[in-house]
C-alpha cells in the first residue's frame, strides 16, 4: 500500500502513477487534492491514518460534494464498499466531505467522524513565445500598414502551421520615432505570440518526441527567427532602394510566457503542492483572460470564475 501524507506533493494527480495513489484524510485540517481537469482523481479514502490501522466494525460511509450527496449511480463517481472515492473526468472543484459511522468493538456505541477534502481541478500552463519586432512604416494613417500587417501575419502563420502551432497578433501600434541625430520616422511596433495547438489526436501518426508541444514550439521559434534574419540578408544583398515598409534589423525580441486558461491561475503560496499548475480560481477570486493569476473579487462565489 502506498501511504500518502496530507502535506506531501503526491496529492497532485495526472501523472503516470496517479492511479496507485491513495489520499488519506485528516481531522485536523481539510486536505487539498489536485486533480487534472477532465482526468480521474486518485483514490480518496474515507479514513485517517489513525483509522487505517484499526479494525472498524459495521462501517457506513457517505460522501457529499459541492452538488450534494455522491453515489456510484452517477457515471462520474466511483465509491468502493470501503468508502474509497474516485472522481472520473473531474471538473467540479470544491469541498468534498465523507462521514464515517463505525464501532471499534461490537459492544461500543457508534462513533461518527467527518473528513473534509478541498479538491481542485488544475491544468498545465499554456506556454508560448511572445515576440516583438519593429518595422519602418508608411505614414501612420496609411492603409499600406494595415495590408502589410495582414500579409505578415499570414506568412508567419503558414511558416508554423505544419508544426501545429499558431501565431496570434497581440497588438500592432504605429508611432513617430525621433531618430538619434536625425529626423522623425514612422515605425510599427508588432507584438505577437506563438503557441502550440493541442495535437493529442495526431500522436499515433508521429514519434512522441516530435509531437511534444515544447519540441514543436521550439522549432517554430527557430523558423520565425530565421525568417527575420533572412529579411535582413535580402535587404543587404539587394541593390534596390529599401521599400516603404521594412524590418528594422536587431529589433526582434522574444520572451517565454506561461498563461492559464480563464478561470485558472498560478499561486505557489495558496497551492504549494502544485506551484507550477494552473489551479481553478477559488471563490473570492477570478481570472477573465489568459493571464497567469487569479485576481481578488469579493462578489465571486464560485470556483473557476471568469468575471467579477
Amino acid at each position: 500500500l502506498l501511504t500518502v501524507q496530507p502535506s506531501k506533493r503526491f496529492l497532485r494527480s495526472g501523472g503516470p502513477r496517479h492511479n496507485s495513489l491513495k489520499i488519506v484524510g485528516s481531522i485536523v485540517f481539510p486536505v487539498k487534492v489536485y486533480v487534472k481537469l477532465n482526468h480521474n482523481s486518485p483514490r480518496i479514502l474515507c479514513l485517517t491514518n489513525h483509522l487505517r490501522n484499526l479494525e472498524l466494525i459495521d462501517p457506513i460511509f457517505q460522501w457529499n460534494g459541492p452538488g450534494g450527496g455522491l453515489s456510484s449511480e452517477n457515471s462520474s463517481v466511483q465509491i468502493s464498499p470501503t468508502g474509497t472515492l474516485i472522481l472520473r473526468h473531474f471538473n467540479l472543484s470544491g469541498v468534498y466531505t465523507c462521514s464515517i459511522v463505525y464501532k471499534l468493538t461490537a459492544m461500543q456505541p457508534d462513533k461518527n467522524l467527518v473528513i473534509k477534502y478541498l479538491i481542485y481541478a488544475y491544468s498545465d500552463p499554456k506556454n508560448c513565445y511572445e515576440f516583438t519586432a519593429r518595422y519602418h512604416a508608411a505614414p501612420c494613417n496609411s492603409s499600406h500598414n494595415t495590408s502589410f500587417k495582414k500579409a505578415l501575419l499570414q506568412i508567419l502563420s503558414k511558416l508554423v502551421a505544419e508544426l501545429s502551432c499558431e501565431v496570434t497578433l497581440i497588438k500592432s501600434e504605429c508611432h513617430h520615432v525621433k531618430m538619434q541625430r536625425g529626423g522623425l520616422q514612422n515605425e510599427i511596433f508588432f507584438t505577437f505570440s506563438v503557441a502550440s495547438l493541442d495535437r493529442e489526436k495526431h500522436n499515433r501518426l508521429c514519434q512522441q518526441s516530435a509531437c511534444d508541444a515544447s519540441h514543436r514550439l521550439n522549432k517554430a521559434k527557430h523558423l520565425i527567427e530565421r525568417f527575420f534574419k533572412q529579411q535582413v540578408e535580402i535587404s543587404r544583398k539587394s541593390s534596390e532602394p529599401l521599400p516603404e515598409i521594412y524590418y528594422i534589423e536587431g529589433t526582434l525580441q522574444m520572451v517565454w510566457v506561461d498563461r492559464c486558461y480563464p478561470g485558472y491561475g498560478m499561486n505557489a503560496l495558496t497551492h504549494p503542492d502544485c506551484p507550477e499548475c494552473c489551479v481553478v480560481c477559488s471563490p473570492g477570486s477570478y481570472n477573465p483572460s489568459n493571464g497567469i493569476h487569479c485576481l481578488l473579487c469579493d462578489s465571486s462565489l464560485i470556483y473557476g470564475a471568469t468575471k467579477c
